[in-house]
């Protein structure tokens, strides 16, 4: 059997952190209940890794107090409690035309409550595509409340100008979401610089930890405007049936995902070993080796060939010389390369840079990709441009 090569980490990251399945087997083996909830040794135990896995989120963004990390299944929960806790019937938000759908779909589904969507258009500049950072302030209006921007494309892997984006809101006091999704983990986030209202991430990314894992850093004035989508037990003020206010509580009603949780303890602590700048700056030299080497032949490159400002991803369009979809079955078929295809759940991402509606096949990598890897997907796209 021909050697699998795991190019599509910004689906979710493979290899996961060394002895995460060590630390999941322990977490089930355990036999916790639910925290908060009672006093037994396990309860205890289990309420005190979950504490540590906030302490731990925040030295990994530079972000405090811990009491304001809140744990959700992932990026697309932590959007969705704050679009629809925060937005009200009149309001405007201000987006991006690179938006994934965990962003998209619940702005869309807010329409039908008179919510009005703004979308910054794209801009190609120094080889990438990148928010046109020089309309924002044109584009805010009387009711707009909220704005949330990506922080890297998960088609382009470009790293959005989010420094420039936060000043700018900043100044018109707009509360901005970030969509971490393909920045944590791969970057360094550094939260008190940036000042966000929330930054959304997940666990089963850059991260390293198990799906299902994921959550929110709250400001914490932004925290007192957003209603809890979700209520119910939380374990603490039992002796009322309103939600309580205070923080993490608020936003964590019902069953907590201890043992993934557990998880992202244990994948927190090997990325705090191992260095967040660590791996960028090995991705950024993987991500220059790719692009040298299928330079010149012909095909798209979504977005632009730069390698700076850019995380690990490369999605490439064949459909001059065949279906995105076959170059995606034969790359796995004959050279063994996992990538994804399509439209990567982002279809304006792909309109704004012209890949709509034939997608692109993303590959992307993770801190285990190892330059024969790359070199091998050089050949295979080779191979592939001269099949015609």
């Amino acid at each position: 059997m021909k050697k699998r090569i795991f190019l599509d980490n910004a689906a979710g990251a493979f290899p996961k952190a060394p002895g995460l399945d060590h630390a999941l087997a322990r977490a089930v083996n355990m036999g916790t209940g639910n925290i908060n909830r009672s006093t037994y040794t396990e309860t205890e135990e289990a309420g005190l890794a979950v504490i540590e896995t906030r302490e731990l989120l925040c030295k990994l963004f530079n972000f405090q107090p811990a009491t304001h990390v809140i744990f959700t299944s992932g990026v697309t929960a932590s959007l969705n409690y704050i679009i629809k806790g925060f937005l009200k019937t009149g309001d405007r938000v201000l987006t991006s035309s690179f938006e994934h759908n965990a962003v998209m779909r619940p702005l869309v589904q807010m329409e039908k409550s008179g919510v009005k969507i703004d979308r910054v258009p794209a801009i190609l500049k120094n080889g990438g595509a990148f928010v046109d950072t020089s309309l924002i302030e044109s584009m805010i209006r009387p009711e707009t409340r909220l704005a949330i921007f990506s922080h890297a494309s998960n088609v382009t892997g470009f790293i959005q100008p989010i420094e420039e984006i936060a000043s700018i809101l900043k100044k018109n006091n707009i509360p901005l979401v970030i969509d971490g999704a393909q920045s944590a983990g791969h970057i360094p986030v550094d939260l008190e610089k940036l000042k966000p209202a929330a930054f959304c991430f997940t666990g089963h990314k850059g991260l390293l930890g198990p799906q299902g894992t994921g959550g929110i850093l709250f400001d914490k004035d932004f925290a007192k405007e957003v209603e809890p989508l979700i209520a119910g037990g939380t374990g603490s003020a039992s002796d009322s049936e309103v939600t309580p206010s205070f923080m993490p509580d608020k936003f964590e009603a019902g069953t907590q995902n201890i043992i993934g949780i557990a998880g992202l303890y244990h994948s927190l602590q090997w990325l705090e070993s191992f260095g967040i700048q660590n791996i960028h700056t090995k991705e950024q030299k993987l991500l220059k080796l790719f692009l040298d080497g299928i330079k010149g032949l012909p095909i798209k490159i979504a977005g632009g060939d730069s390698p700076e400002n850019r995380v690990g991803i490369v999605s490439i369009d064949f459909s001059e010389l065949m279906d995105n979809a076959e170059a995606g079955s034969i790359l796995e078929e004959k050279y063994g390369i996992l990538t994804r295809c399509g439209l990567h759940c982002s279809p304006s991402a792909h309109k704004s840079i012209d890949t709509f509606p034939q997608g692109t096949v993303r590959f992307s990598t993770g801190p285990f990709t190892i330059e024969e890897e790359i070199e091998t997907a050089i050949r295979a796209v080779k191979e592939l441009c001269s099949r015609t």
